[in-house]
């Protein structure tokens, strides 16, 4: 089980979808992720949300739209992910 130093380094980098609830920020936006998560008691799935700051170098998100955001080097005091693609448009 010989592997070289860049095989073993292989970093497979978080991927989330969300929905941008916040784009005032210049190049910067906000996503709200949400998953299931189930009670430990009651067996009930309960939605949790987490807001993350994503860099948007060409400012495409907007308000309402759903994107796909990829975790990368800390970009600033909060920003560690920026936005990979833009998957659906607001209505």
């Amino acid at each position: 089980m010989s592997e070289t130093k860049e095989q073993a380094r292989v970093e497979v980098r978080k991927v989330r979808v969300g929905c941008v609830v916040s784009e005032k920020m210049n190049k910067t936006v906000v996503v709200a992720v949400e998953r299931l998560v189930k009670h430990p008691l009651y067996k009930k799935y309960i939605r949790r949300t987490v807001k993350l700051y994503a860099h948007d170098e060409t400012n495409d998100a907007h308000e309402g739209d759903t994107v796909r955001i990829v975790e990368t080097r800390p970009l600033s005091k909060l920003k560690r992910w920026r936005v990979a693609e833009v998957i659906e448009r607001a209505k």
